[in-house]
Protein backbone atom coordinates (compact mmCIF):
# COMPACT_ATOMS: atom_id res chain seq x y z
CA UNK A 1 0.00 0.00 0.00
CA UNK A 2 1.13 3.57 -0.72
CA UNK A 3 2.25 5.72 2.19
CA UNK A 4 0.52 8.87 0.94
CA UNK A 5 -0.59 11.37 3.55
CA UNK A 6 -4.38 10.88 3.84
CA UNK A 7 -4.88 14.43 5.03
CA UNK A 8 -3.32 15.80 1.86
CA UNK A 9 -5.11 13.19 -0.24
CA UNK A 10 -8.54 14.12 1.11
CA UNK A 11 -8.22 17.70 -0.12
CA UNK A 12 -6.95 16.67 -3.54
CA UNK A 13 -9.66 14.00 -3.92
CA UNK A 14 -12.38 16.41 -2.84
CA UNK A 15 -11.13 18.91 -5.43
CA UNK A 16 -11.05 16.29 -8.17
CA UNK A 17 -14.59 15.17 -7.36
CA UNK A 18 -15.94 18.73 -7.27
CA UNK A 19 -14.47 19.37 -10.72
CA UNK A 20 -16.67 16.58 -12.09
CA UNK A 21 -19.87 18.29 -13.24
CA UNK A 22 -22.16 15.55 -11.98
CA UNK A 23 -25.46 17.43 -11.77
CA UNK A 24 -28.27 14.88 -11.37
CA UNK A 25 -28.58 12.57 -13.31
CA UNK A 26 -25.30 13.18 -15.19
CA UNK A 27 -22.40 11.06 -13.93
CA UNK A 28 -19.91 13.72 -15.02
CA UNK A 29 -16.88 11.52 -14.45
CA UNK A 30 -17.31 11.41 -10.66
CA UNK A 31 -18.01 7.68 -10.40
CA UNK A 32 -15.19 6.89 -12.84
CA UNK A 33 -12.78 8.93 -10.74
CA UNK A 34 -13.95 7.39 -7.49
CA UNK A 35 -13.90 3.86 -8.90
CA UNK A 36 -10.34 4.34 -10.11
CA UNK A 37 -9.15 5.52 -6.70
CA UNK A 38 -10.90 2.66 -4.91
CA UNK A 39 -9.61 0.04 -7.34
CA UNK A 40 -6.08 1.26 -6.65
CA UNK A 41 -6.71 0.61 -2.95
CA UNK A 42 -7.78 -2.98 -3.66
CA UNK A 43 -11.56 -2.54 -3.79
CA UNK A 44 -13.58 -4.60 -6.24
CA UNK A 45 -15.76 -2.07 -8.04
CA UNK A 46 -19.04 -2.55 -9.87
CA UNK A 47 -20.66 0.13 -12.03
CA UNK A 48 -24.38 -0.54 -12.34
CA UNK A 49 -26.89 1.45 -14.39
CA UNK A 50 -30.60 1.31 -13.65
CA UNK A 51 -33.58 2.43 -15.72
CA UNK A 52 -37.27 3.00 -15.19
CA UNK A 53 -40.23 4.51 -16.98
CA UNK A 54 -40.28 8.30 -17.26
CA UNK A 55 -37.00 8.68 -15.38
CA UNK A 56 -33.45 9.09 -16.70
CA UNK A 57 -30.97 6.22 -16.54
CA UNK A 58 -28.66 6.52 -13.53
CA UNK A 59 -25.16 5.14 -13.00
CA UNK A 60 -24.19 3.86 -9.56
CA UNK A 61 -21.12 2.38 -7.90
CA UNK A 62 -20.71 -0.47 -5.44
CA UNK A 63 -17.20 -1.10 -4.16
CA UNK A 64 -16.03 -3.67 -1.62
CA UNK A 65 -12.78 -4.85 -0.12
CA UNK A 66 -12.92 -8.09 1.85
CA UNK A 67 -15.10 -11.17 1.48
CA UNK A 68 -16.29 -11.86 5.01
CA UNK A 69 -18.33 -10.15 7.66
CA UNK A 70 -18.81 -7.88 9.36
CA UNK A 71 -19.39 -5.61 6.38
CA UNK A 72 -19.22 -1.91 7.25
CA UNK A 73 -20.90 0.13 4.53
CA UNK A 74 -20.49 3.80 3.71
CA UNK A 75 -23.33 5.25 1.62
CA UNK A 76 -23.38 8.50 -0.28
CA UNK A 77 -23.94 10.20 -3.62
CA UNK A 78 -21.77 11.97 -6.15
CA UNK A 79 -24.62 13.79 -7.88
CA UNK A 80 -25.16 17.45 -6.99
CA UNK A 81 -27.92 20.01 -7.41
CA UNK A 82 -27.69 22.66 -10.16
CA UNK A 83 -25.50 25.69 -9.46
CA UNK A 84 -28.25 28.23 -10.17
CA UNK A 85 -26.97 31.61 -11.30
CA UNK A 86 -23.30 30.88 -11.95
CA UNK A 87 -22.55 34.61 -12.12
CA UNK A 88 -23.59 34.89 -8.46
CA UNK A 89 -20.77 32.59 -7.34
CA UNK A 90 -17.65 34.23 -5.98
CA UNK A 91 -15.54 31.39 -7.40
CA UNK A 92 -16.39 28.95 -10.24
CA UNK A 93 -18.82 26.33 -8.88
CA UNK A 94 -16.82 23.48 -10.44
CA UNK A 95 -13.42 25.09 -10.03
CA UNK A 96 -12.72 23.58 -6.59
CA UNK A 97 -10.64 26.60 -5.68
CA UNK A 98 -9.05 27.01 -2.26
CA UNK A 99 -8.94 30.47 -0.73
CA UNK A 100 -7.49 30.72 2.73
CA UNK A 101 -8.56 27.56 4.52
CA UNK A 102 -11.78 27.15 2.51
CA UNK A 103 -12.54 24.88 -0.45
CA UNK A 104 -15.34 26.24 -2.66
CA UNK A 105 -17.53 24.34 -5.09
CA UNK A 106 -20.80 22.59 -5.70
CA UNK A 107 -20.72 19.37 -3.72
CA UNK A 108 -17.99 20.50 -1.32
CA UNK A 109 -20.31 19.66 1.57
CA UNK A 110 -23.15 17.75 -0.08
CA UNK A 111 -21.42 15.42 -0.34
CA UNK A 112 -18.22 14.98 -2.29
CA UNK A 113 -16.15 16.26 0.63
CA UNK A 114 -17.61 13.57 2.87
CA UNK A 115 -16.93 10.84 0.32
CA UNK A 116 -13.34 12.01 -0.06
CA UNK A 117 -12.91 11.92 3.73
CA UNK A 118 -14.17 8.35 3.99
CA UNK A 119 -11.97 7.14 1.15
CA UNK A 120 -8.94 8.83 2.73
CA UNK A 121 -9.81 7.39 6.14
CA UNK A 122 -10.25 3.90 4.69
CA UNK A 123 -6.97 4.26 2.76
CA UNK A 124 -5.11 5.08 5.96
CA UNK A 125 -6.66 2.09 7.75
CA UNK A 126 -5.74 -0.26 4.91
CA UNK A 127 -2.21 1.14 4.68
CA UNK A 128 -1.68 0.45 8.37
CA UNK A 129 -3.03 -3.09 8.03
CA UNK A 130 -1.22 -4.23 4.87
CA UNK A 131 -4.35 -3.82 2.79
CA UNK A 132 -6.24 -6.32 4.93
CA UNK A 133 -9.34 -6.09 7.07
CA UNK A 134 -10.91 -8.70 9.40
CA UNK A 135 -14.22 -8.10 7.66
CA UNK A 136 -15.26 -5.96 4.72
CA UNK A 137 -15.53 -2.28 3.89
CA UNK A 138 -18.04 -1.30 1.22
CA UNK A 139 -19.14 1.89 -0.47
CA UNK A 140 -22.65 2.29 -1.85
CA UNK A 141 -22.55 5.38 -4.05
CA UNK A 142 -25.53 6.56 -6.07
CA UNK A 143 -26.01 9.14 -8.79
CA UNK A 144 -29.59 10.28 -8.17
CA UNK A 145 -29.98 11.13 -4.49
CA UNK A 146 -30.68 14.73 -5.43
CA UNK A 147 -33.18 13.58 -8.07
CA UNK A 148 -36.19 11.24 -7.97
CA UNK A 149 -34.22 8.55 -6.05
CA UNK A 150 -35.73 5.81 -8.21
CA UNK A 151 -32.71 4.41 -10.07
CA UNK A 152 -30.19 4.82 -7.28
CA UNK A 153 -29.88 3.45 -3.77
CA UNK A 154 -33.14 1.46 -3.77
CA UNK A 155 -32.12 -0.59 -6.80
CA UNK A 156 -28.45 -0.73 -5.88
CA UNK A 157 -29.37 -2.30 -2.53
CA UNK A 158 -31.52 -4.87 -4.32
CA UNK A 159 -28.72 -5.57 -6.79
CA UNK A 160 -26.22 -6.06 -3.96
CA UNK A 161 -28.51 -8.49 -2.15
CA UNK A 162 -29.17 -10.47 -5.32
CA UNK A 163 -25.43 -10.72 -5.85
CA UNK A 164 -24.75 -12.16 -2.43
CA UNK A 165 -23.78 -9.03 -0.49
CA UNK A 166 -25.11 -8.45 3.01
CA UNK A 167 -24.51 -5.49 5.28
CA UNK A 168 -23.97 -5.37 9.03
CA UNK A 169 -23.87 -1.63 9.68
CA UNK A 170 -24.03 1.48 7.53
CA UNK A 171 -22.91 5.08 7.88
CA UNK A 172 -24.48 7.59 5.49
CA UNK A 173 -22.12 10.51 4.95
CA UNK A 174 -24.74 13.23 4.47
CA UNK A 175 -23.83 16.58 6.10
CA UNK A 176 -25.46 16.23 9.52
CA UNK A 177 -23.78 18.88 11.64
CA UNK A 178 -25.52 22.19 12.27
CA UNK A 179 -22.89 24.53 13.68
CA UNK A 180 -19.60 22.65 13.94
CA UNK A 181 -18.16 19.30 12.96
CA UNK A 182 -19.11 16.73 15.58
CA UNK A 183 -22.24 18.30 17.00
CA UNK A 184 -24.78 15.82 15.59
CA UNK A 185 -25.23 12.19 14.59
CA UNK A 186 -28.52 11.27 12.94
CA UNK A 187 -29.91 8.01 14.35
CA UNK A 188 -33.24 8.15 12.54
CA UNK A 189 -35.55 10.27 10.45
CA UNK A 190 -39.17 11.29 10.54
CA UNK A 191 -41.37 9.94 7.79
CA UNK A 192 -42.83 11.93 4.92
CA UNK A 193 -46.45 11.63 3.74
CA UNK A 194 -47.98 13.77 0.98
CA UNK A 195 -51.40 14.21 -0.52
CA UNK A 196 -53.76 16.39 -2.53
CA UNK A 197 -57.23 17.48 -1.40
CA UNK A 198 -59.66 18.67 -4.07
CA UNK A 199 -62.89 20.55 -3.35
CA UNK A 200 -65.35 20.63 -6.24
CA UNK A 201 -67.92 23.43 -6.17
CA UNK A 202 -70.00 25.21 -8.80
CA UNK A 203 -68.47 27.84 -11.07
CA UNK A 204 -70.40 31.07 -11.42
CA UNK A 205 -70.35 34.87 -11.72
CA UNK A 206 -69.13 36.77 -8.68
CA UNK A 207 -72.21 39.06 -8.91
CA UNK A 208 -74.52 36.07 -8.43
CA UNK A 209 -72.92 34.05 -5.65
CA UNK A 210 -76.25 32.37 -4.82
CA UNK A 211 -76.00 30.58 -8.17
CA UNK A 212 -72.51 29.25 -7.45
CA UNK A 213 -70.74 27.21 -4.79
CA UNK A 214 -67.34 28.65 -3.95
CA UNK A 215 -64.82 25.84 -3.28
CA UNK A 216 -62.28 28.27 -1.84
CA UNK A 217 -64.57 29.14 1.07
CA UNK A 218 -64.89 25.45 1.76
CA UNK A 219 -61.16 24.95 1.37
CA UNK A 220 -60.54 27.63 4.00
CA UNK A 221 -62.63 25.61 6.44
CA UNK A 222 -60.75 22.49 5.39
CA UNK A 223 -57.40 24.14 6.15
CA UNK A 224 -58.65 25.09 9.58
CA UNK A 225 -59.76 21.52 10.25
CA UNK A 226 -56.41 20.17 9.08
CA UNK A 227 -54.23 22.53 11.08
CA UNK A 228 -56.19 23.74 14.11
CA UNK A 229 -54.88 21.06 16.45
CA UNK A 230 -51.31 19.74 16.79
CA UNK A 231 -51.00 16.15 15.68
CA UNK A 232 -48.84 15.19 18.66
CA UNK A 233 -46.29 16.57 21.11
CA UNK A 234 -43.34 14.51 19.89
CA UNK A 235 -41.78 11.41 21.42
CA UNK A 236 -38.58 10.34 23.14
CA UNK A 237 -36.43 10.54 20.02
CA UNK A 238 -38.56 12.60 17.65
CA UNK A 239 -39.86 16.15 17.40
CA UNK A 240 -43.60 16.76 16.92
CA UNK A 241 -45.32 15.77 13.71
CA UNK A 242 -46.10 18.76 11.50
CA UNK A 243 -48.56 19.17 8.63
CA UNK A 244 -47.72 21.93 6.18
CA UNK A 245 -49.82 23.30 3.32
CA UNK A 246 -47.40 23.54 0.39
CA UNK A 247 -49.74 24.73 -2.38
CA UNK A 248 -53.28 26.07 -2.87
CA UNK A 249 -54.70 26.69 -6.34
CA UNK A 250 -58.12 27.37 -7.88
CA UNK A 251 -56.76 27.45 -11.46
CA UNK A 252 -58.66 30.71 -11.96
CA UNK A 253 -57.16 33.96 -13.27
CA UNK A 254 -60.41 35.90 -13.85
CA UNK A 255 -61.62 38.64 -11.48
CA UNK A 256 -65.32 38.05 -12.09
CA UNK A 257 -65.53 34.27 -11.85
CA UNK A 258 -66.11 32.06 -8.82
CA UNK A 259 -63.96 29.00 -9.56
CA UNK A 260 -65.42 25.56 -9.81
CA UNK A 261 -62.55 23.71 -8.15
CA UNK A 262 -59.82 24.27 -5.59
CA UNK A 263 -56.84 22.04 -4.92
CA UNK A 264 -54.66 21.86 -1.83
CA UNK A 265 -51.36 20.01 -1.54
CA UNK A 266 -49.85 19.11 1.82
CA UNK A 267 -46.90 17.29 3.33
CA UNK A 268 -46.69 15.71 6.77
CA UNK A 269 -43.38 14.97 8.48
CA UNK A 270 -44.34 12.37 11.07
CA UNK A 271 -42.77 10.69 14.06
CA UNK A 272 -43.16 7.21 15.54
CA UNK A 273 -46.71 7.90 16.74
CA UNK A 274 -47.86 7.51 13.15
CA UNK A 275 -47.66 5.48 9.98
CA UNK A 276 -49.10 6.11 6.51
CA UNK A 277 -52.34 4.26 7.23
CA UNK A 278 -53.04 6.20 10.43
CA UNK A 279 -52.26 9.51 8.75
CA UNK A 280 -54.59 8.83 5.83
CA UNK A 281 -57.34 7.81 8.25
CA UNK A 282 -56.85 11.02 10.26
CA UNK A 283 -56.99 13.21 7.14
CA UNK A 284 -60.15 11.51 5.89
CA UNK A 285 -61.83 11.94 9.27
CA UNK A 286 -61.11 15.67 9.26
CA UNK A 287 -62.28 15.92 5.65
CA UNK A 288 -65.53 14.20 6.57
CA UNK A 289 -66.17 16.73 9.29
CA UNK A 290 -66.14 19.42 6.63
CA UNK A 291 -67.91 17.63 3.80
CA UNK A 292 -70.82 16.53 5.95
CA UNK A 293 -71.78 20.16 6.64
CA UNK A 294 -71.74 21.50 3.09
CA UNK A 295 -72.41 18.70 0.65
CA UNK A 296 -69.55 19.75 -1.62
CA UNK A 297 -67.45 16.97 -3.04
CA UNK A 298 -64.10 16.70 -1.25
CA UNK A 299 -61.59 14.07 -2.38
CA UNK A 300 -58.16 12.96 -1.24
CA UNK A 301 -55.39 11.59 -3.45
CA UNK A 302 -52.43 10.18 -1.51
CA UNK A 303 -48.98 10.18 -3.10
CA UNK A 304 -47.86 6.56 -3.51
CA UNK A 305 -44.28 7.11 -2.29
CA UNK A 306 -44.17 7.39 1.50
CA UNK A 307 -40.96 7.63 3.49
CA UNK A 308 -41.33 5.63 6.68
CA UNK A 309 -40.21 6.89 10.04
CA UNK A 310 -37.30 4.90 11.44
CA UNK A 311 -34.97 4.84 14.42
CA UNK A 312 -31.65 3.08 14.90
CA UNK A 313 -31.40 2.48 18.61
CA UNK A 314 -28.09 3.62 20.08
CA UNK A 315 -25.64 0.73 20.19
CA UNK A 316 -22.05 -0.29 19.41
CA UNK A 317 -21.72 1.62 16.11
CA UNK A 318 -23.10 4.82 17.65
CA UNK A 319 -20.74 4.38 20.60
CA UNK A 320 -17.70 3.85 18.34
CA UNK A 321 -18.54 6.89 16.20
CA UNK A 322 -19.31 9.04 19.24
CA UNK A 323 -15.97 8.14 20.78
CA UNK A 324 -14.13 8.94 17.52
CA UNK A 325 -15.87 12.31 17.24
CA UNK A 326 -15.08 13.23 20.83
CA UNK A 327 -11.44 12.16 20.52
CA UNK A 328 -10.94 14.31 17.42
CA UNK A 329 -13.08 17.36 18.17
CA UNK A 330 -13.65 17.31 21.92
CA UNK A 331 -17.39 17.49 21.19
CA UNK A 332 -20.02 15.11 22.53
CA UNK A 333 -22.42 14.77 19.58
CA UNK A 334 -26.17 15.03 19.98
CA UNK A 335 -28.15 12.04 18.77
CA UNK A 336 -30.87 13.48 16.55
CA UNK A 337 -33.68 12.54 14.15
CA UNK A 338 -34.46 16.01 12.79
CA UNK A 339 -34.22 17.28 9.24
CA UNK A 340 -35.58 15.92 5.99
CA UNK A 341 -35.28 12.51 4.41
CA UNK A 342 -32.14 10.80 3.12
CA UNK A 343 -31.23 7.50 1.51
CA UNK A 344 -30.99 6.07 5.02
CA UNK A 345 -34.75 5.50 4.67
CA UNK A 346 -33.96 2.75 2.15
CA UNK A 347 -30.89 1.31 3.85
CA UNK A 348 -32.71 0.77 7.16
CA UNK A 349 -34.44 -2.26 5.60
CA UNK A 350 -31.06 -3.97 5.14
CA UNK A 351 -29.06 -3.11 8.26
CA UNK A 352 -28.81 -0.60 11.12
CA UNK A 353 -27.92 2.82 9.69
CA UNK A 354 -26.75 6.13 11.12
CA UNK A 355 -25.64 9.36 9.47
CA UNK A 356 -22.63 11.57 10.02
CA UNK A 357 -20.85 13.99 7.72
CA UNK A 358 -19.84 17.62 7.34
CA UNK A 359 -21.49 20.87 8.48
CA UNK A 360 -24.64 21.54 6.45
CA UNK A 361 -24.80 25.37 6.56
CA UNK A 362 -24.02 25.91 2.88
CA UNK A 363 -25.62 22.90 1.18
CA UNK A 364 -27.50 23.76 -2.03
CA UNK A 365 -26.38 27.38 -1.70
CA UNK A 366 -24.36 29.70 -3.88
CA UNK A 367 -20.70 29.53 -2.78
CA UNK A 368 -21.09 26.12 -1.12
CA UNK A 369 -17.86 25.52 0.77
CA UNK A 370 -16.03 23.48 3.39
CA UNK A 371 -13.06 24.24 5.59
CA UNK A 372 -9.93 22.19 5.04
CA UNK A 373 -9.76 21.56 8.78
CA UNK A 374 -13.21 19.95 8.66
CA UNK A 375 -12.16 17.71 5.76
CA UNK A 376 -9.07 16.61 7.64
CA UNK A 377 -10.89 16.11 10.93
CA UNK A 378 -13.68 14.13 9.26
CA UNK A 379 -11.00 11.91 7.67
CA UNK A 380 -9.55 11.27 11.12
CA UNK A 381 -13.01 10.54 12.56
CA UNK A 382 -13.83 8.05 9.82
CA UNK A 383 -10.41 6.41 10.22
CA UNK A 384 -10.93 6.00 13.97
CA UNK A 385 -14.47 4.73 13.42
CA UNK A 386 -13.26 2.05 10.97
CA UNK A 387 -10.44 1.05 13.33
CA UNK A 388 -12.77 0.88 16.32
CA UNK A 389 -15.37 -1.07 14.38
CA UNK A 390 -13.01 -3.84 13.38
CA UNK A 391 -11.20 -3.86 16.70
CA UNK A 392 -14.54 -4.52 18.39
CA UNK A 393 -15.47 -7.24 15.86
CA UNK A 394 -12.20 -9.08 16.62
CA UNK A 395 -12.66 -8.85 20.40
Amino acid sequence: MADADPFQDVVALAQDLIRCQSVTPVEGGALSLLGGRLSALGFECHRVTFSDENTPDVENLYARIGHTGPNLVYAGHTDVVPVGDEAAWTYPPFGAEIHGDILYGRGAVDMKGGIAAFVAGAARYLAENNGQTPGSISLLITGDEEGPAINGTVKLLQWAKENGHSFDHCVVGEPTNVEALGDMIKIGRRGSFSGTITVTGQQGHVAYPHLAKNPISEMARMIELLTFEPLDAGSEHFQPTNLEIVNLDSFNRAWNVIPGKAELRFNIRFNDHWDASKLEQMIRQRMAGCANKTGLEITLAVEPIVSDVFLTEPGPLVDILTSAIHDVTGVQPKLSTNGGTSDARFIKDYCPVIEFGLVNKTIHQTDEHVSLDDLRNLTEIYYRMISGYFSKSEA
